[in-house]
């Protein structure tokens, strides 16, 4: 029997991010699978992925991430938004604020009766379990086996439990565990982290995979497109330092490429709206309309205040001295600020138009953050990220051009829906109760943002328009429904509709956001794609 040639995988998997890495690791498991991690960007080398704190610079570092702006949003003052997306091994899982949240088990019941069948919470939890090395003790909501490890902060803020603790003043319960029997109400998070240090979807699966032969990872690759033919893919199109190649996969392309990348790659390859890929003059494979539609995120305001208290992370010469200290107590033990996660505690509350479950997510930083961390915000404060968590807007990706490298167009349509305002502006009063409850007395805060003088929902909603921006949560552009859903591009096993060979395994595939961060549902995604593609071919 002839060898195989080395440009000939059993697998293609399309971006080393939080599905990406899963996959890889899980389908190596068996060594006769081969399998082959392509990423666009570079390793995971630079230091401020790993510490904890470096989280307040990474938006600067522009050679970790795609760097991608919307569409001028009409219900935003016609502004385009910055949206951040990792661009290194990890993939978001390495700039990410490590935060770990499953959303609510009526998140994925939902998703059922919407009709991606076999996805409701008591099938997904075994999944979250599975792929979970919690640090205290094994319970009914958590695994410890798991590769990605998920730990209680080393370092908290003084400023962060004085936010927990006003949960009696604002009769709120307080949560020990989101993720557990009580997820509403106000805690401190629990992150992906693994020795004072981030756990990354790279340093956590990938690791796994990176050390067994039969696994290739090739980096700084632009994936063209998708080779199909006979409604079968046959490969991946891929650029590398100027050059073409092409890259066979013997039995599937799975694109893990993000609920932006995912979907332009399959327009680019072919697959997507029949009129939109004749208006870019791209040959048709196979017409999904549901490509790039169905696209949501979730919008973040902040309510920011300035302090008199040292307490806060800040830019200020006078805490160069606390922060020399620190960084002496990183070196030798991972622990003190530079452990910290910055967003260290938060909680998830019913605004006045929430159904059975909380509605709004709040992110407390013991600090500044201007644009995102690219602008250096100087002095003492601390701010509380209010943010809806379902809303009813939906956006689109589409193509700008049929070049890959052209970045796709990015438009969430953010406010379209005036229920989303409505959440919002009740989010931001009861963001503020909290921040003006009496234990941030002694901190002698006065409130920049909105302003103490905006107080009517129409001076609310004119704050939101000039200053919210998103929190990082794409979902939805390669929607999982039922076969009689025309807007459904994978199905229950995520199998792009009438193209064999090709599946999606990332945060597209989500029919509705969940209530909370992205990140660890689209890892449990990627352990079910997993599964599918073991029980496909029986693998070993």
């Amino acid at each position: 029997m002839p060898d195989t040639p080395a440009n000939t995988f059993d697998f293609i998997i399309v971006g080393a991010g939080s599905a990406g890495c899963t996959l890889a690791a899980r389908l190596t498991e068996h060594k006769h699978c081969r399998v082959c991690l392509i990423e666009a960007g570079g390793k995971d080398s630079n230091p401020l992925i790993h510490i904890p704190f470096g989280l307040a610079l990474l938006s600067r570092v522009k050679a970790i991430n795609w760097n991608y702006n919307t569409l001028a949003q009409p219900h935003l003052n016609n502004r385009e938004l910055y949206w951040p997306r990792g661009k290194t091994l990890g993939g978001s899982s390495s700039v990410n604020a490590m935060c770990y949240i499953r959303g609510v088990p009526e998140d994925y019941n939902d998703w059922a009766q919407q009709g991606a069948e076999g996805w409701d919470w008591d099938s997904v939890l075994p999944y979250f379990k599975k792929s979970e090395g919690y640090q205290r003790k094994a319970d009914d909501y958590h695994g410890v086996n798991g590769p990605l490890c998920v730990d209680d902060l080393r370092f908290v803020n003084p400023m962060s439990q004085t936010f927990v603790d006003a949960a009696r003043d604002v009769n709120l319960p307080i949560s020990a565990d989101f993720n557990g029997a009580q997820h509403e109400g106000l805690g401190i998070y629990q992150v992906t982290h693994k020795g004072g240090q981030r756990c990354s979807t790279a340093k956590s699966f990938l690791a796994l995979a990176q050390d067994r032969p039969n696994f290739t990872l090739v980096t700084h690759a632009l994936v063209e497109k998708v080779l199909i033919e006979n409604n079968r893919a046959q490969g991946v199109a891929i650029q590398v330092n100027g050059q073409s190649q092409i890259i066979h996969a013997e039995k599937e392309v799975i694109l893990s490429a993000g609920a932006i990348n995912s979907p332009q790659l399959l327009m680019l390859s072919g697959v997507g709206p029949q009129q939109h890929l004749a208006e870019h003059g791209i040959e048709m494979k196979q017409n999904v309309a549901g490509v790039g539609q169905n696209l949501q995120d979730h919008l973040d305001a902040i309510v920011q205040y300035r302090c008199k208290t040292k307490e806060s992370y800040a830019v200020a010469l006078a805490k160069l001295p606390r922060y020399v200290q620190a960084a002496l107590r990183y070196w030798r033990k991972r622990n003190d600020i530079l452990s910290s996660n910055i967003a260290e505690a938060g909680g998830f509350v019913r605004s006045g138009f929430a159904a059975d479950v909380p509605d709004i997510q709040f992110h407390f930083l013991p600090a500044i953050l201007q644009d995102h961390g690219r602008q250096t915000a100087l002095g003492y404060g601390f701010g509380l990220h209010v943010c809806n968590l379902y809303p009813k807007s939906r956006g689109t990706i589409t193509l700008a051009s049929a070049e890959p490298a052209q970045p796709a167009i990015i438009d969430p349509q953010y406010l379209s829906h005036p229920d989303d305002q409505k959440v919002m502006i009740d989010g931001i009063r009861k963001g503020r109760a909290i921040l003006q409850s009496q234990g941030f007395a002694q901190y002698q805060g006065e409130e920049v943002l909105p302003g103490k003088d905006i107080n009517s929902d129409e001076a609310l909603l004119a704050f939101i328009k000039q200053h919210a921006e998103t929190i990082y949560h794409p979902v939805g552009t390669c929607k999982m429904g039922a076969d009689n859903d025309d807007m459904a591009v994978v199905d229950e096993k995520l199998n792009v509709r009438g193209v064999m060979g090709l599946r999606v395994a990332d945060a597209s595939v989500f029919p509705r956001l969940v209530g909370g961060n992205t990140n660890a549902p689209t890892i449990m995604v990627a352990e079910r794609a997993a599964d599918f593609i073991h029980q496909q071919y029986h693998l070993a």
